[in-house]
């Protein structure tokens, strides 16, 4: 375990990462690291989570940053920085626990974190960025309980099988969503400001559905 926090440490994330092949957790959060990610870190067979939130990291991850060798896939935290760019097809080809992409400025389409082979993912934080892709087709990990789409660009409407989950918090405001909330499981009790502003979501516990006169 590298442990690595609170230390203003003003410094490029280190390239010799690499080398301590049998770490399993990389703990580099509230920190002040500049610069990009190390595309090495994704050659480290043992890792379980990768915590670089909370820095001044730069740049675009790069494209084979998701090609982890190891059995298990690590956890992704990088909340909290300048990161940009699309993401990569990698990383979107992988059953992550957890991740954790908020408050940075990441671009375009982020429906590949949904659509992975086995559905493992518990835990997607997306919010405060610039992702734009269609939800309506998308299909949501089983194993999902907890969800924040937030301040995106995203469209569409919001999946009826998301009622199916077991979601312990959603949060869709501030987005370019449209048509009725889906009835069923938690959808109804989560409270209206995790809906708020978006194009013209309806339905409780928002506001009714105008009927269509023929």
């Amino acid at each position: 375990m590298l442990v690595l926090t609170h230390l203003s440490l003003s410094v490029p994330v280190p390239n010799f990462l690499n080398q301590l092949t049998n770490f399993k957790y990389f703990d580099l959060y509230f920190n002040q690291f500049s610069g990009s990610i190390p595309p090495n870190l994704s050659e480290l067979k043992n890792l379980e989570s990768i915590d670089l939130s909370r820095n001044r990291l730069k740049g675009s991850i790069p494209e084979f940053f998701g090609r982890f060798p190891g059995p298990l896939i690590p956890n992704l935290f990088l909340s909290h920085n300048q990161i940009s760019g699309p993401i990569p097809k990698s990383l979107g080809a992988l059953d992550y626990g957890s991740i954790d992409l908020s408050r940075n400025r990441f671009v375009g389409d982020a429906s590949v974190f949904f659509n992975t082979k086995h559905g493992l993912t518990r835990y997607i934080d997306l919010s405060r960025n610039l992702f734009e892709f269609d939800l309506s087709n998308v299909k949501f990990p089983k194993s999902l309980t907890w969800l924040d789409l937030s301040h995106n660009k995203i469209f569409g409407r919001i999946p009826k099988e998301i009622s199916g989950l077991k979601l312990q918090m959603l949060n869709v405001s501030y987005n370019s969503l449209c048509g009725k909330i889906p009835y069923g499981g938690k959808m109804q009790s989560f409270e209206k400001n995790e809906y708020f502003h978006n194009k013209c979501l309806c339905g409780p516990p928002m506001a009714g559905c105008k009927k269509v006169n023929a």
